[in-house]
Formats: structure tokens, sequence, C-alpha cells
């Protein structure tokens, strides 16, 4: 006789707790999790769930990229669950911003204040703004790591993957076009 799979609970594979032994996120998490349970906040509960995340899915964002994030909200706090980073491009920042983000790099600091912005940490964004008022949520880009642009199958029609076609012996028949399909395989593009 069989056993019966189908009516037992599924296992919900996330996370509980960041692996990183910081015990700075670790406290916040408490922080958040206290507010999440506390407030019928959204924001609170967005932000335990990032806080958990690993680091590949916490993502850094620019300078540049954040100012364009916040144009026409200078008003407002932005909110990253990662680093904010320093932008060359850009040798000061236009308008002040308030940026509340877990970490920030030193010459991203240094513009920020230097334009009279203000760098807040997620302790001090839990007293001004217990339940996210106020506040813009933003996120890094989280693909556009160098890995992310070679998943796909390369050569294939379509595919924009790209191949891991570094060394001077690896160009050639063979490298990067075994597996696919591919016209040469009986493969007939349909349109």
């Amino acid at each position: 006789m069989g056993f019966d799979k189908q009516g037992l609970p599924r296992q919900k594979a996330r996370r509980t707790a960041p692996r990183s032994r910081n015990p700075y996120l670790h406290l916040l998490l408490k922080i958040y999790r206290f507010l999440a349970r506390r407030t019928a906040s959204k924001f609170n509960r967005v932000v335990v769930h990032r806080l958990v995340m690993s680091r590949t899915n916490r993502p850094s964002m620019g300078l540049w990229r954040l100012q364009r994030h916040m144009r026409d909200k200078e008003d407002k706090i932005a909110v990253l669950v990662g680093t904010v980073t320093n932008d060359v491009r850009m040798p000061e920042l236009k308008k002040p911003l308030k940026v509340c983000a877990l970490g920030f790099s030193q010459a991203a600091r240094d513009k920020i204040v230097a334009a009279k912005g203000e760098c807040l940490t997620f302790d001090q964004l839990a007293l001004l703004a217990p339940k996210g008022s106020n506040t813009i949520l933003l996120r890094g880009k989280r693909f556009s790591r160098e890995t992310c642009k070679h998943w796909g199958a390369p050569g294939v029609p379509g595919s924009h993957a790209k191949p891991y076609t570094a060394k001077a012996n690896m160009r050639g028949r063979k490298h990067e076009r075994a597996r696919g399909r591919r016209t040469s395989k009986g493969y007939k593009v349909r349109s």
C-alpha cells in the first residue's frame, strides 16, 4: 500500500534568520519583527523579509540611481536594505537626501553629508517612522551581476546569453556550442 503525500502540508523553504553572525543585523531583526507584529504596517514586514535575505539578494545602490529615484520626493526618507555606494559620475549631490541603509561607503556618506543630507541607520528609522510613513522603500538591481549575464544558452536563436570565451584558446567550433537548440541539430524556430 502506498503513502499518500497529497494531504500533507508542503515544507516552506524560506529563511527565518540571517546567516550572518553580525549582532547588529540580529538586533535590527528583533526590532522590526516586533514592529511587524505590533503594527498593521506592510513596510515593517517587507523590511523583516529583506533583512533575512542573502547578500546577493540585498544588492547595493549607487548615488546616481538613488538620486534619480528620489527626484521630486526630497521630503521623504529613502530606505534601502543594503549598501549605498559612491558614483564617480556625479561629483556632488544636487539636493539634500535623507537616506536609511544598512551601510554606506565612505565616499557616499561624505557626499550625502556635504549636500546637507542625512545618513540614518535602521534603529534611528524605527524611532522616526515606526510604521514606515513618509518613506520610499528602494532595492538595488539584483540581476546586474556578471554571473547573470551568462545565464541561458549562448548561440541559441533569440538568446542574449554571454558565452564564457575569455581565454584565447576557448574560441572555436566546440566551445560554448555543445548544448542548446540550433538549426544544425534539427531545431526549427517557429514564428
